[in-house]
């Protein structure tokens, strides 16, 4: 049995002898548990009045869920990708690297028609099966609950975190090297508008579903 799931069946058999919850954390962390650990046992059953404790429902893994999550993260990060390249290729166009020289008419227009296909066609199928999965959870509660929604919440902020820590790094960068050039700042703030955006909004409704969690 695992230490979570043996946790979970004291807390069950506590408060089914009437115990009072302050007191079965009280005793758990005497006896040694983590803080979160005891949190989330007595997490698992709703703080009601009756006779025997009253489960919440646990997180499940569906098929079908899972099939439409990935398509919906894969295709958000599309968009991204697809606004970023496209907003790039026009920073390129009007500031032109001094270096590599102006871009030609042909490569920019290339660059933009691809960036604008992967938005055009990605974009909807994100915000369609956003929708839909959002009406599903309104009906259902219980499927805010998934395992692989939670998963690809979690990669989604884990990448979000990283893209905005590497894009402040590269600005500290320039700045410590005396110069930051128009194109390099306009680019580092398209890159930290669209993984903030995307951070936040996620970041957000985790710790919405967190609130429903913890909540009475």
């Amino acid at each position: 049995m695992a230490a979570q799931d043996e946790l979970t069946d004291f807390v069950q058999s506590a408060l089914a002898a009437g115990v009072p919850r302050p007191k079965i954390e009280e005793v758990l962390l005497a006896a040694g548990w983590e803080k979160d650990q005891v949190q989330r046992g007595l997490s698992r059953f709703v703080d009601v009045a009756f006779p025997i404790p009253v489960p919440r429902p646990r997180p499940y893994l569906s098929a079908r869920e899972a099939f439409l999550y990935l398509v919906m993260f894969a295709t958000l990060y599309t968009s991204a990708l697809g606004l970023g390249g496209m907003l790039y290729a026009f920073i390129d166009r009007a500031f032109p690297d001094l270096v590599a020289g102006v871009i030609s008419t042909e490569s920019f227009r290339d660059n933009v028609r691809w960036s604008l296909a992967n938005l055009l066609v990605a974009f909807p199928v994100f915000a369609m099966l956003a929708m839909s999965m959002e009406r599903s959870i309104a009906r259902d509660p219980a499927r805010r609950g998934s395992r692989v929604r939670k998963w690809l919440t979690y990669l989604t902020l884990f990448l979000g975190a990283g893209i905005l820590i590497g894009d402040v790094i590269a600005l500290l960068n320039a700045v410590l090297r005396g110069e930051v050039p128009t194109r390099f700042l306009l680019k580092v703030i398209v890159v930290g508008a669209i993984a903030g955006t995307i951070f936040g909004y996620y970041l957000r409704e985790l710790r919405r579903d967190e609130a429903r969690e913890e909540a009475p």
